[in-house]
C-alpha cells in the first residue's frame, strides 16, 4: 500500500457555525448534473457554510469525487472537510462494512484521492451501530494513528443513533460526533445523554440532519423523515411545529435551521443542498428574524423539550 502523505499538523480545526453536507450532490434524492455539483459548492463557500462534509458512502465515492473536482480551483485555507471511514465501497455494489486497520486506511487513501487533497480535518467512523466494540479497538486508534502523522486533524464519528455516540464518546477519544437527526427542532433525544456529555468531555458537537430528512422543509403525506415516509404521528407533529411558526411569521426551515445552535456543546450545523438556489435558501434561512416569544409558544406547546436551550 502506497504511503499516505503527511499534511499539516496543529491540532483539531477551528469549526465554522454552518457547514455544507455533500450528500445530496452523490445524488442522494435525485441525478444531478455535475456542474451543478460544483456550482452548489462553491455558493455554499461564498454563503459562509465552511465545513464542508461528505463520505465515501455517499453514491459510492461519486460525492467525494464531485467535491473534489469542485475544490480543486479553491484556496485550502478558505474551508474545513470532513469525510468517514467505515464503509468499503465500489461502484455498482452496495458498501459494505469495514472498521479493520487496512481498510480504514484504504479509505483515507481513497478520499485523499478523490478529493484532491493531502490532508482530512475531521475524519468520522461512519454508522459503526453493529460494530462498536471494533470501532474502540481498531478505527478509533488508526485515525488516531493518521492524526499523530499530520493526515488527519481531528477525529470523530457521525450516526444518527445519539445512545451509540453517546457510548463511543464515553470509549474512545474523540475529538468531534456528528449527530444526524437527533438533535432537531422535532425531537431532541440527544438532549440529555449525548450532549452533556459531549460537553463534559469537551468533545465538539456537529449538528446534521436538521430538516429530519426533508420533513422540516415540507410537512405533508409522504414527506421523508429518516429517508422514508414519515409516520403519521411524526408528520402530525412536524405540522403542529409549523402552525406555531407561521402564525409568528417565521418559515418552518429557519427555526429548523437555528434551534440546534443554542445548545453550547452544538458547534455546527450541517445542511444539505443539491443546487445554487438551495444553498441561496440556507442563507437565508439563517438570517431570517426569529421572535423570542416564537420558542416560548413552541415550548408552552410541548413541542420543544423543557430542557432544550433556546436560540
Amino acid at each position: 500500500m502506497a504511503r499516505l502523505a503527511h499534511g499539516v499538523t496543529g491540532g483539531p480545526p477551528a469549526l465554522p457555525r454552518l457547514g455544507l453536507g455533500c450528500a445530496p450532490i452523490g445524488d442522494l434524492y435525485a441525478a444531478i448534473d455535475p456542474a451543478d455539483a460544483v456550482a452548489t459548492v462553491h455558493a455554499a463557500l461564498a454563503s459562509g457554510f465552511e465545513l464542508l462534509d461528505t463520505a465515501p458512502k455517499y453514491g459510492n465515492g461519486l460525492s467525494e469525487a464531485r467535491l473534489g473536482r469542485a475544490l480543486a480551483s479553491v484556496d485550502r485555507r478558505t474551508y474545513r472537510l470532513s469525510t468517514k471511514v467505515g464503509w468499503d465501497v465500489t461502484e455498482g455494489r452496495d458498501p459494505v462494512p469495514a472498521f479493520d486497520p487496512e481498510a480504514v486506511l484504504r479509505s483515507v487513501e481513497s478520499s485523499l484521492r478523490r478529493l484532491g487533497v493531502d490532508r482530512l480535518d475531521i475524519v468520522h467512523v461512519h454508522d459503526p451501530d453493529d460494530h462498536l466494540d471494533q470501532a474502540v479497538a481498531e478505527t478509533v486508534p488508526t485515525l488516531l494513528q493518521l492524526r499523530d502523522e499530520g493526515v488527519v486533524g481531528a477525529v470523530g464519528a457521525g450516526m444518527n443513533s445519539d445512545r451509540s455516540l453517546a457510548e463511543l464518546v464515553r470509549r474512545a477519544d474523540l475529538d468531534h460526533v456528528l449527530i444526524a437527526g437527533r438533535y432537531t427542532l422535532l425531537e431532541q433525544g440527544a438532549l440529555s445523554g449525548l450532549l452533556p456529555l459531549c460537553a463534559d468531555r469537551g468533545v465538539e458537537v456537529i449538528a446534521a440532519g436538521v430538516f429530519n430528512s426533508g420533513l422540516l422543509v415540507d410537512p405533508r403525506p409522504g414527506a421523508p423523515y429518516d429517508y422514508k415516509p414519515a409516520p403519521a404521528d411524526v408528520l402530525a407533529r412536524a405540522l403542529r411545529i409549523q402552525a406555531v411558526c407561521e402564525r409568528h411569521g417565521v418559515p418552518l426551515r429557519a427555526a429548523a435551521l437555528r434551534f440546534p445552535l443554542a445548545h453550547p456543546a452544538v458547534t455546527t450545523v450541517i445542511v444539505g443542498a443539491a443546487s445554487p438556489a438551495e444553498v441561496a435558501d440556507n442563507a437565508a434561512m439563517t438570517r431570517a428574524p426569529l421572535p423570542s416569544v416564537l420558542w416560548d409558544d413552541l415550548r408552552d406547546a410541548g413541542l420543544i423539550d423543557a430542557g432544550a436551550p433556546l436560540p
